[in-house]
């Protein structure tokens, strides 16, 4: 069997594994990328980025303006039984599909030179400071750095053996897109008993529609449509959207298992990245911007490492980890007491009224879960 060296190999196409394959390529390494899907591809993503990430995807050399995204500045939260507050975005964001953001990007880094392989990883083995990957394709790659940006769940989790996976995952994502109206300059976050869905606008002036429930209150009903029908219509906002727009999918996309349980940033040795190393509840809606400023936390420990300037991969492995938890830490603890509160149906309610009495603690919250503009 041939094997192909090269500097770094990527583990998932998504948005770290894009972005931090080109951030490696424009400082001349040599990156090749796997991917198990073709471009382009929907995905289950709430498709709301925060703008904080607008300064590294320019020096990446893309504007996502370009390509159609909407500026979004306003918020709008309400719960199952009809309150609602608006707030101001402090940092604001933007509305872009993951079918053109992952294609563009994808794009980009095929004019980088960066090798993506349409395949399948079936085993990463690591011995002598260096990495073996195996596909399913038979192919056999050698390098010396491996980023897992593989996403939610995946066979490689499993055969890690990551604590995570070893733990009932509750959560079902359900998204499509519909075409009706909206504001195009609004995020809308609707609380419905088991869950919220995230409502904006994306490029093409679809809006996208994703939602999360746990699998307790779905199971009890046959089908998407009853579930909708019988709990998330008594949000009257969800209705009016919901039967007021016109179905652009065939039918709805579904990802089971979803897991907010905590993750370590590195296993066996390789930078875990985006969704792979953690994830934040989508009612803080920042997942997105999460892994592309992941990526960037990546890709500069190995360019200071592959540059000789950490000379040590204990010393690149520390010094991950240390700036993962202290960029994400308290915004995924955040997150998970925000999605514990509204998982509450007798206090959503409570909460939301508390917050008209104090409307200046929304950006507040949100800036919680949000980082500044990213520094290059």
């Amino acid at each position: 069997m041939h094997k192909t060296k090269t500097d770094v190999v990527i583990i998932g196409g998504g948005l770290a594994g894009l972005t931090s394959a080109i951030h490696l390529s424009k400082h001349g390494f040599y990156v090749a990328l796997i991917e198990k899907n073709t471009y382009p591809k929907h995905k289950v993503c709430g498709e709301y980025v925060s703008n904080e990430v607008l300064p590294y995807l320019k020096f990446l050399g893309f504007n996502p303006f370009d390509y159609g995204a909407k500026h979004i500045s306003e918020f709008q939260l309400t719960t199952h039984n009809n309150k609602t507050i608006k707030a101001k975005l402090p940092l604001g964001g933007f509305g872009i599909s993951r079918y053109t953001l992952d294609f563009e990007l994808y794009k980009l880094a095929l004019g980088h030179g960066i090798e993506v392989m349409t395949d399948t990883v079936l085993d990463v083995s690591f011995s002598d400071n260096s990495f073996t990957i195996q596909t399913k394709s038979n192919h056999n790659l050698e390098s010396e750095i491996v980023i897992g940006a593989f996403g939610k769940r995946s066979t490689l989790d499993v055969k890690f053996q990551r604590k995570f996976i070893k733990k009932k995952s509750p959560y079902l994502g359900v998204k499509t897109h519909v075409s009706g109206n909206f504001p195009e300059d609004t995020v809308a976050l609707h609380n419905f008993k088991g869950g919220y869905c995230g409502v904006s606008k994306v490029e093409n002036d679809h809006i996208n529609l994703c939602y999360i429930t746990s699998y307790k209150s779905f199971k009890k009903y046959k089908s998407i449509e009853a579930f909708q029908d019988a709990v998330m219509f008594q949000n009257k906002d969800l209705k009016t959207i919901f039967q007021s727009t016109i179905q652009e999918f065939d039918k709805p996309l579904t990802i089971s298992q979803i897991s907010f349980e905590t993750k370590s940033p590195v296993e066996n040795h390789m930078l875990m990245c985006g969704d792979s190393a953690g994830m934040i509840h989508p009612l803080c809606g920042n997942g997105m911007g999460m892994a592309i400023r992941g990526a960037q936390l990546a890709s500069k420990v190995i360019i200071d490492y592959l540059e000789g300037k950490i000379t040590s991969r204990e010393q690149m492995e520390t010094l991950y980890k240390k700036q993962w938890q202290q960029t994400f830490g308290f915004r995924l603890k955040v997150g998970h007491t925000i999605a514990f509160l509204f998982r509450q149906d007798w206090l959503a309610p409570r909460l939301l009224t508390f917050l008209k009495w104090f409307p200046f603690l929304v950006p507040r919250i949100i800036k919680m879960t949000h980082g500044k503009p990213m520094q290059l």
